[in-house]
């Protein structure tokens, strides 16, 4: 009589399980798993915008990224079996050293460079001494949850005001340094992410300024994405918040010719555009008021 067998649920192609299996007892190898290809899939980069930039008006508020999908052969354990990374953020007595799966790390082109030169018997580790810490664990919160948070530290956690009010400008900052991180690394998800965070957040002239800095000092002047709301937002209320940080507002107009150019192109576009109106005869209205929460 034969002996009956039970047979437990396995993959279907036990062949490629115990391939893949022995290739993840090296841990020295890349992997790449089904995660890589799950970021291939997340949405279209958005069209690009026209360089020119447009009269101070109440702009649409930018879309909320779609979230990233994963594919049907995802699995969380592949992430745990991949290498585990160092990754060491500054430099001298301000460095510090930060871990991450190795799977999640390649899906980033400029990260995958390192990778790719790690000998197979040395260790694991970038150095990226001019990054900034807290940019770069908002990156890889991003990578393990498609998702990062920013809180402005005054504040206290329970606090309602946490989401909308910046005191101090370091919620902007924060955001915008994120997305200086994500260009650098190649992940437009995560800049768009970082772009829609930015225009939730309320701040104060001062803080307002020294964003407008950030953004002027440490992006490209064809990266309009960033730069045209900045410049629209000053252009629009410049007239009044000026006076609350007259020296401020002197230093930056004189410090950076960009800024103070695109910020005086739009209120002469705009004024312009007024003033054809009203040669036509055509009545001026008041415009909606542009909101933090608009471009």
């Amino acid at each position: 009589m034969d002996t009956p067998q039970v047979q437990l649920p396995g993959p279907e192609n036990p062949g490629t399980q115990n391939a893949a299996n022995n290739s993840n007892s090296n841990s020295n190898e890349v992997e790449m798993t089904d995660s890589h290809n799950a970021a291939n899939q997340i949405e279209e980069t958005q069209a690009a915008e026209d360089n020119t930039l447009p009269d101070a008006q109440a702009e649409p508020e930018p879309e909320a990224p779609t979230p990233a999908k994963k594919n049907a052969g995802f699995n969380f354990l592949d992430f745990l079996k991949s290498p585990i990374v160092e990754i060491a953020i500054g430099e001298g007595v301000n460095q510090t050293i930060l871990t991450a799966h190795q799977t999640l790390l390649i899906e980033s082109p400029l990260l995958s460079e390192f990778v790719n030169k790690f000998e197979a018997s040395g260790p694991r580790r970038i150095a990226l001494p001019a990054e900034n810490v807290d940019a770069f664990s908002c990156f890889l919160e991003f990578q393990y949850t498609h998702d990062y948070t920013v809180t402005q530290r005054s504040i206290p956690a329970e606090s309602s005001e946490i989401k909308t009010s910046d005191n101090t400008g370091e919620q902007l900052l924060r955001h915008a340094r994120v997305y200086t991180l994500a260009e650098k690394l190649g992940m437009p998800s995560l800049k768009r992410l970082a772009h829609t965070k930015i225009h939730q957040v309320n701040g104060t002239p001062s803080g307002e300024l020294a964003y407008a800095r950030y953004v002027y000092t440490n992006t490209p002047e064809d990266d309009t994405t960033i730069r045209k709301p900045v410049a629209s937002y000053w252009a629009g209320r410049s007239h009044t918040m000026r006076h609350a940080i007259e020296d401020e507002w002197k230093k930056i107009c004189l410090d950076i010719p960009e800024f103070s150019f695109d910020v005086l192109t739009m209120v002469l576009n705009k004024k312009e555009k007024a003033n054809n109106a009203e040669a036509e005869g055509t009545p001026r209205g008041r415009g909606p008021k542009r909101l933090r929460s608009e471009k």
